[in-house]
């Protein structure tokens, strides 16, 4: 259903991702909005860490909605306030990603909604159905 591409003329990937995935003809596309870290009782946890993995859970609920598992994901595009929050952000996003592990990007912003806000992650999903 998905084959990874990452040509030997390009440089190999920096962490736990490809740099292409080709998905089959006849999936079926899921995108997701941006997901924060807070949870249903609208508490936001202080490090980028908890508010990673609450981002990861949301998503599962919403691909789990549409039948779907992070086996499904082919892009992920993270977003963080810091430079040093790479590390922990990339941790929890490589414990929830599956092989072949999806095409990613980090980007550092400015910042979200809210100042409490450390992180937020989107992604796209395909399933051959």
């Amino acid at each position: 259903m998905k084959n990874a591409l990452n040509p030997s003329s390009v440089r190999k990937p920096f962490g736990n991702y490809n740099h292409g995935l080709l998905v089959a003809a006849g999936a079926s596309l899921l995108v997701t909005s941006g997901q924060l870290g807070i949870g249903l009782d609208d508490v936001i946890p202080a490090d980028v860490t908890a508010q990673a993995e609450l981002c990861f859970k949301a998503i599962d609920a919403i691909l789990s909605e549409a039948g779907m598992t992070f086996a499904d994901v082919i892009r992920i595009s993270g977003f963080v306030t810091r430079r040093e929050d790479f590390p922990a952000y990339m941790a929890v996003r490589d414990r929830f990603t599956l092989d072949p592990k999806p095409v990613s990007t980090l980007i550092v912003v400015g910042g979200f909604t809210r100042p409490e806000f450390l992180v937020e992650v989107e992604v796209t999903a395909a399933k051959v159905i």
